[in-house]
């Protein structure tokens, strides 16, 4: 149980706190120093490095708590109420990032491959609402997980 909780609370940290740092460090700092054309090349150059992670911490955050929901609290019906919310408030946040890779993040590529950069601009700008709202779901979720059999 200790390597699967570990394991769970890693690769939230590693999503949660990258789109935290990307959200309220890197973008206000880049939109301050880079044209747009740099920056939509260096989040397209940034999406590329940072999503493997994120693929890896959703299938490493689906099979940990899976493991733990039916191992060892024996399934659903035994697992409290707060485990319920963390399990639907994730694969909320994992479908959102399944759209944004397969949809705008594709497109942004190819926009900047091509230096299309007004239709690139559009498709970060869907990519940033998303990952704002990914980021609440996602701090939601660390409060529910960290605290919620005190709440709910």
């Amino acid at each position: 149980m200790s390597i699967a909780l570990a394991l769970h609370v890693l690769s939230v940290v590693i999503w949660v706190g990258g789109m935290f740092f990307a959200y309220m460090a890197l973008r206000p700092a880049a939109a301050a120093v880079l044209e747009p054309s740099q920056r939509l090349s260096l989040w397209s150059s940034v999406f590329a490095r940072f999503f493997p992670w994120v693929w890896a911490s959703v299938l490493l955050i689906l099979t940990s708590g899976y493991w733990m929901l039916f191992v060892k609290l024996g399934g659903m019906a035994n697992a409290p109420l707060f485990v319920h919310a963390m399990n639907g408030l994730g694969l909320i946040m994992m479908a959102i990032f399944v759209y944004v890779y397969f949809v705008p993040y594709r497109h942004l590529h190819d926009y900047v491959l091509g230096m299309r950069w007004q239709e690139a601009g559009r498709s970060l700008a869907k990519i940033r609402v998303l990952i704002g709202v990914n980021l609440s779901i996602g701090l939601i979720t660390v409060v529910v997980a960290s605290a919620g059999k005190y709440f709910l």
